[in-house]
């Protein structure tokens, strides 16, 4: 009956009535996602309706409120086969300033135009695989770029970024030449990077270094959506990017890291969104060749080495003591080095540790990235070593029990899950400067038992990777308790059925037959 009413009016009507209808519409269906399918043949006239409203000349409130009703209708796929055309396209992209000609973004009072056509286009390219080659023939990534650059460092049309952006993430995920296309013909890497810089308002002290107040405020939501919506673009654009054959692209590339080491030292308007915003970070870090991840170190400033700054080298007197550095405004500090985005995405680590769910695709991209970045770069090994494997003190409990990062990461060697138990357990390994010898006293023969098979190293030995010498980090605890310790101890069961060392069982069933033989 909604449908039958609103199609009669929009039909016959003039533009206040098709707007009042149209507008209890959209408030009673704003929610609607699931639609009844002997209705679908009065949405699709509903729809065709609504495009020729849009091509006369309208008030803007009007064209609103049939834009934000096509967009609800475009929920349903079946709905979009007759009416996804290039006429019908175009009519969007020119509302949404996509269109060849060149339309300033002056006039306020057209924004939510622009924005509700860009909703009503995500949808429809998302829904009907007609709109994603109609998407090709119109040269759709292309426009969305132009409209990009016009709303560059404009602050208060984050909106039309924002779902730019989304439509862009759209046509590079469902095509892989768009991406090609974006990242060579339309500089999409440049691009969307300043779209970052925007979003975060970068001030740059160096060239790859950003100016960070951690007493700033946090990103608005519009900035954060912005930032996390041109991340998903940027992680198609550079999915296969782990070779760099040009200067340039080492360059660039470094800058987008320089970007991202900012974007994981702010915060969005809440917990859950700023954990968003940087698990979008570290699945785009993943994408850039690991030769340019040394951006996200730097050397301290000179603001930063006159800070009064407590060492814990200063507060032990024997050379086992760690080498982290913690100055006064929290700054994470190793070797001279300013360490705090390897200390995000180890706290990011452990917080997805401790999730306890979904290890497979929000843990293992940054046990990734950490390994990688840890296997390239040698003090971001040694700090993540100090934080991660500190000298041993405590002997006595078994390598997985406890609350430390290193009793959670053992305890994923023996996950189910086998490329979780893999790059947990290669992690650690590489932390290790992939000796067995090491490993083994961090975690363990049982837990370490499935890596060393898979690289034929159960005898003993190191990996094919070269790592520099580090001065013996020992304890006096476990040099003390070295020559007590048994990797491997045999096990056998006693006569009740329960486990004890097999030499114990042994002689248990050898008293037992000496017995048996006397009652004989």
């Amino acid at each position: 009956m909604d449908e039958e009413r609103a199609l009669y009016i929009v039909r016959a009507g003039e533009a206040g009535a098709i707007e009042r209808v149209l507008r209890d519409y959209g408030d009673k269906h704003r929610a609607t996602f699931k639609f009844e399918s002997t209705d679908e043949d009065k949405r699709k006239k509903l729809c065709e309706g609504i495009f020729k409203v849009l091509v006369k000349d309208v008030p803007t409130t009007c064209q609103v409120s049939c834009l934000e009703v096509l967009r609800i209708l475009s929920r349903d796929k079946k709905v979009l086969v007759p009416v996804t055309t290039k006429e019908n396209m175009q009519i969007l992209l020119r509302l949404a300033k996509l269109s060849d000609l060149d339309d300033s973004l002056e006039k306020v009072s057209e924004f939510p135009v622009i924005v509700e056509s860009l909703k009503c286009l995500c949808n429809i390219v998302f829904n009907s695989q007609m709109a994603q080659q109609l998407s090709l023939e119109l040269n759709l990534a292309a426009k969305l770029c132009n409209l990009l650059r016009k709303c560059k460092d404009r602050k208060f049309i984050n909106d039309i970024k924002c779902f730019d952006l989304r439509l862009l993430f759209l046509l590079s995920l469902l095509h892989t030449d768009i991406r090609s296309q974006l990242r060579y013909e339309l500089q999409g890497l440049p691009l969307l990077t300043q779209i970052l810089e925007s979003a975060f308002s970068i001030k740059w002290t160096d060239e790859y270094e950003s100016a960070i107040d951690h007493n700033g405020p946090p990103l608005s939501p519009q900035e954060t959506d912005c930032a996390i919506e041109a991340l998903k673009a940027l992680f198609n654009v550079t999915v296969d990017s782990w070779k760099v054959h040009k200067e340039s692209d080492s360059h660039q590339f470094r800058v987008m890291a320089a970007v991202l080491r900012h974007c994981l030292l702010i915060v969005g308007p809440s917990e859950d969104k700023t954990e968003e915003l940087h698990s979008n970070a570290v699945n785009l870090l993943s994408n850039v060749p690991v030769s340019c991840l040394d951006v996200l170190i730097c050397p301290l400033t000179h603001e930063e080495t006159s800070q009064e700054a407590t060492t814990l080298d200063e507060l032990a007197s024997d050379k086992t003591a760690e080498k982290e550095t913690v100055l006064k405004n929290n700054t994470m500090v190793y070797n001279g080095m300013n360490m705090e985005a390897i200390h995000v995405l180890l706290s990011f680590m452990e917080k997805r540790i401790d999730k306890g769910s979904s290890y497979r695709e929000g843990l293992t991209p940054v046990l990734s990235l950490l390994t990688e970045c840890s296997r390239a770069h040698r003090n971001i090994r040694k700090f993540l070593k100090d934080q991660v494997l500190p000298p041993l003190r405590d002997v006595t409990n078994r390598p997985e029990v406890g609350s430390t990062v290193r009793n959670k990461l053992v305890r994923l060697m023996t996950h189910v899950d086998l490329g979780v138990k893999q790059i947990a357990a290669e992690f650690l390994f590489v932390l290790c400067k992939e000796r067995v010898d090491s490993l083994l006293k961090y975690t363990g023969y049982g837990n370490a038992a499935g890596l060393l098979a898979a690289r034929g190293l159960l005898a003993g030995g190191r990996g094919d990777n070269w790592y520099s010498e580090d001065e013996d980090t020992d304890t006096e605890e476990y040099k003390n308790a070295k020559p007590k310790e048994e990797l491997l101890k045999p096990m056998g069961l006693k006569p009740d059925g329960t486990i004890t060392p097999l030499e114990e069982a042994l002689n248990q069933y050898s008293v037992i037959e000496e017995t048996s033989s006397d009652t004989d």
